[in-house]
């Protein structure tokens, strides 16, 4: 059994510089499905997550322009309807070119919880920012009106900033696991998932949340038992001293140098960082083998042939 989790960058489907239109969105995603397919021609079993910050800051967007005419959507139900939304558009165009290249796989979007623990450090002392900037009158006003929690975003003005607690669990990992068996295609855990809890009687309650969308694939590649994952991202390979004069990439490093760097501070927490940790947990947990690549690298990664590799050791 092959069997990989694909982890699709937010560059994949609304790209910096240009208009995050429904269209565009479109046209990157069919623009991004060519790796997977020579995957699936190789015969790997595949669950895709994917990133959804932008669409997530325009979900929030509407509510608020929308505030005086439309219930208040808590962000939970942003994130959950950006899963379903953007996994219709994976799936969709994820069949279409199947059927064009006449491979016969089913593809299927699930909706995923997340499991978070209540009690996580982040749930009390947000920094995750999202949504769009304000000025200082501007943030004073939703502290008051909403109970933001509002924090300055360098010199851009003030965002709001929530809660991105660690993944533990998915929810609904028994029935991708069955439907990965069946060979079919899974999108799942998109944007990270909704974040849940368990009360003391195990049933699920949701909290105001973002989970960090590699964090959470590492969590679905160990639950449903891949061998590699495949995180692709704006970069062809991972390097360390960036920017600088004596900037290396990395064609193939063991966990323990992974950590190394990861300690030394060579990757940043807003960027590279949450991947290798990611790769870091996956690693530990069982896992054979973690690639970050660029989209158009992907297959040739698979292969050997291109992107950071992260290995056991």
């Amino acid at each position: 059994m092959k069997r990989a989790v694909v982890a699709l960058g937010g560059n994949a489907i609304s790209k910096a510089g240009e208009p995050d239109t429904i269209k565009n969105q479109f046209a990157n995603t069919r623009a991004s499905l060519g790796g997977l397919v020579e995957l699936l021609r190789e015969g790997y079993d595949i669950a895709i997550t994917h990133g959804n910050g932008p669409q997530v800051g325009n979900a929030i967007l509407r509510v608020e322009l929308a505030a005086d005419k439309a219930p208040i959507l808590p962000l939970g139900i942003c994130v959950a309807d950006t899963e379903g939304g953007m996994g219709y558009m994976i799936a969709q165009s994820l069949k279409n070119r199947l059927l064009k290249e006449k491979i016969d796989r089913p593809v299927v979007a699930v909706v995923t919880q997340v499991l978070v623990d209540k009690d996580d450090p982040s749930i009390s002392d947000p920094t995750k920012f999202i949504g769009q900037f304000y000025s200082k009158e501007e943030a004073d006003e939703l502290v008051k009106k909403r109970s933001w929690k509002m924090k300055k975003d360098a010199n851009r003005g003030f965002r709001r900033v929530v809660p991105s607690p660690t993944p533990l669990d998915i929810i609904e990992k028994e029935s991708i696991k069955k439907l990965l068996d069946q060979k079919v295609v899974v999108i799942a855990a998109g944007g990270g998932g909704i974040p849940v809890y368990r009360m003391p009687d195990g049933s699920l309650e949701g909290v105001d949340a973002v989970i960090d969308k590699d964090l959470a694939s590492a969590v679905l590649a160990r639950e449903v038992g891949a061998e590699l994952l495949l995180i692709l991202t704006g970069v062809d390979k991972v390097a360390i001293n960036f920017g600088r004069l004596d900037q290396q990439f990395l064609d193939k490093i063991t966990v323990k140098e992974a950590r190394k760097h990861l300690e030394a501070g060579e990757f940043p927490p807003g960027s590279m960082g949450p991947k290798i940790k990611a790769a870091i947990n996956f690693i530990q947990s069982g896992g054979k083998e973690v690639i970050i690549t660029s989209i158009d690298r992907a297959y040739p990664a698979v292969l050997g042939k291109a992107g950071t590799h992260i290995l056991p050791g």
